[in-house]
C-alpha cells in the first residue's frame, strides 16, 4: 500500500534538472516532522512549506500495488513523443524513502521511466534509483553521503558556520552541489546570502525555485 498526497505532471523547478518535464509523486509522511503545525516548533525540520499529510491532493490516493501506482504515474505523463524515451518521475514528500521500494522502482523501469528522488538523506536509498537529490536538514543524522545532487537550503537554524558546513560537504561524493535560498519573507536576503556563498565557493551553484517564479506546481 502506498499513500500519495498528490501526483501531477509538471516541470522540475530546482537543481540540475530544472526545466525538465516530469511527473511529481509526493508521498505522504515524513520522519523529521509530522506535518501538523502544532508539532512544527519541536520538529527536526521546522521550515517545510509543503503539505504532505493525507492523500487528498491532486492525483493523490491509496495505491494497493506497485503496478497500480506505476500505471497512475504513466497516465499522468504528458509526452506526445513516440515511445517511452525521456520519461521522468520525481518522488518527493515529506520523505519519499519511507515508502519507495525496489518493487515500485522496477515497475517504473519496465515502463521506461527514469526514477529520481528528493530525500533528506536520513534513510538508505533502495537499489535502482537513477537520480538521488539529498537535501540535508540541520540536526538530522545524514547517512546518504554519496548522491547525484546535494541541495542545501540556506540559512537553517542550527547552522553555525555555513562555509564550514559547505567545506564538509565538498569532501563528500556529491556530483552536483547547490545552494537554495530558503523561501519566505526573508527570501531576498537569503538569496543574497546564497549568491555570495556561491561566489566564495565556486564548487556550488545557485538553485532557485523556478516553478514558483513562473507560477506552476
Amino acid at each position: 500500500m502506498y499513500t500519495v498526497k498528490e501526483l501531477f505532471p509538471t516541470l522540475q523547478g530546482e537543481g540540475a534538472h530544472a526545466g525538465r518535464a516530469a511527473v511529481f509523486c509526493r508521498f505522504a509522511g515524513c520522519n523529521l516532522w509530522s506535518g501538523r503545525e502544532e508539532d512544527r516548533a519541536s520538529a527536526v525540520c521546522q521550515f517545510c512549506d509543503t503539505d504532505f499529510v493525507g492523500s487528498d491532493g491532486l492525483g493523490g490516493g491509496k495505491f494497493e500495488t506497485p503496478k497500480d501506482l506505476a500505471d497512475a504515474i504513466e497516465a499522468a505523463w504528458k509526452s506526445t513523443s513516440a515511445g517511452p524515451q525521456q520519461r521522468y518521475v520525481v518522488f518527493t514528500g515529506g520523505e519519499p524513502l519511507l515508502q519507495l521500494d525496489e518493487e515500485l522502482i522496477s515497475a517504473l523501469h519496465q515502463k521506461g521511466f527514469e526514477v529520481a528522488i528528493e530525500t533528506n538523506g536520513t534513510i538508505k536509498v533502495p537499489k535502482g534509483v537513477d537520480w538521488v537529490c539529498v537535501s540535508p536538514k540541520a540536526g538530522s543524522d545524514l547517512i546518504v553521503l554519496q548522491a547525484n545532487e546535494l541541495k542545501l537550503v540556506v540559512p537553517q537554524a542550527g547552522h553555525d558556520s555555513l562555509e564550514k558546513l559547505m567545506a564538509r560537504f565538498e569532501k563528500m561524493d556529491y556530483r552536483n552541489r547547490f545552494l537554495q535560498p530558503m523561501d519566505g519573507p526573508m527570501l531576498k536576503n537569503n538569496t543574497e546570502l546564497a549568491v555570495g556563498l556561491c561566489q566564495k565557493r565556486p564548487l556550488w551553484r545557485l538553485s532557485v525555485q523556478s516553478h514558483k517564479l513562473i507560477g506552476i506546481r
